[in-house]
């Protein structure tokens, strides 16, 4: 018998191919393969509460790489600041980041919230090419505004 959780993953495999999503159907596979392999129980666990930190930690290296290979250095960076898209680069950043930081104790605390994050996200990555950061910084978007909206309420 397929369980909800298989027929799902299934669907969102479908709709990963139709929109010819690579990333999305990378995830799914590994997902379908800890599952069959019965490793499932402790790798989903594992996954559910290390996995952003461990992906942040993936997209650092990356965008720290440059800087690592010698592409990027301390000319380039001074050379930045004389540019307004530069700093508007660094607040966006900073913005994002804060953002990303309530984003994480929501996503910890809250599976409701969690569900339709992700839901959000997987339509972005599939339909729109959307990167799969979104339930991060959806997450920190979100606590903003329901903060927002207690303090008004």
């Amino acid at each position: 018998m397929m369980s909800h959780s298989l027929l799902f993953l299934l669907l969102l495999l479908g709709i990963g191919f139709i929109a010819k999503n690579n990333s999305l159907m990378i995830a799914i596979a590994v997902l379908l393969l800890l599952k069959f392999s019965g490793l499932g129980a402790k790798s989903f666990t594992i996954l559910q509460s290390k996995g952003i930190n461990w992906g942040v930690t993936i997209i650092t290296i990356a965008v720290l790489a440059p800087i690592a290979s010698g592409e990027i250095g301390f000319k380039d960076l001074t050379g930045a600041f004389k540019s307004s898209f530069a700093w508007i680069a660094l607040i966006s950043g900073m913005a994002v980041a804060l953002l990303a930081k309530g984003g994480v104790s929501l996503l910890a605390n809250d599976p409701q919230i969690t569900t339709a994050l992700v839901l959000g996200t997987i339509l972005s990555v599939s339909i729109f090419k959307g990167v799969a950061v979104g339930p991060l910084i959806g997450a920190g978007i979100a606590y903003t505004v329901m903060k927002v909206v207690d303090f008004f309420t």
